[in-house]
């Protein structure tokens, strides 16, 4: 059995925790305030995704993932409650694969504080001692050379180019996609 996920601390006002259906208002409001910021590396978004409820429903099918086993959402917060970023670890396989895919951002003006080399290194450490993964996937678009960074930070190596891999900000996107290998054990 998979012992409950962490809260880590990244930087003294700064947590890296597991989602809960409760983070909804603050989820909305982190969004809304960096949709701008986000709207390069991002999937268009209805107008709806931006609101509490919005939020509240999306929250539901990031925790029943991570029930399922399938999922690791986290945020990270403040002292006060405010979400400045996000984490996620989705469509998680296991048997001989044993992999993930990692997404994350940090909220307009949380940027350049290391706080997404923290969490990335926090996830990865978590992916590999508690959910027994062996590898992390991860891809960016080609001109998000902050991403790019974080990722060679925290030991993520290139292994190529996938051609219109997302659809985001409204048009397929060229990725550069990233891997880390975690562990060599054999699966359980």
């Amino acid at each position: 059995m998979i012992s409950d996920p962490p809260v880590i601390a990244l930087a003294p006002d700064v947590v890296l925790r597991p989602v809960s259906a409760a983070d909804a208002v603050a989820l909305a409001r982190a969004y809304r305030n960096s949709r701008e910021h986000l709207r390069p590396w991002e999937p268009v978004r209805p107008d709806g995704f931006f609101t509490t409820e919005g939020q509240a429903a999306r929250l539901a099918e990031l925790l029943e993932l991570r029930r399922a086993g399938r999922a690791m959402p986290w945020v990270l917060a403040d002292g006060h409650g405010e979400i400045l970023g996000i984490v996620n670890l989705s469509n998680i396989v296991r048997a001989s694969f044993r992999s993930t895919n990692l997404g994350y951002w940090i909220a307009a003006g949380h940027t350049g504080r290391g706080l997404a080399t923290a969490a990335v290194t926090a996830a990865c450490r978590d992916a590999d001692e508690r959910l027994g993964l062996h590898r992390i996937e991860a891809g960016t678009v080609l001109a998000n050379a902050a991403s790019q960074r974080v990722l060679a930070k925290c030991g993520f190596e290139l292994i190529g180019t996938a051609k219109g891999y997302l659809h985001i900000d409204g048009e397929w996107r060229d990725h550069f996609l990233f891997q880390k290998i975690l562990n060599d054990s054999p699966p359980a």
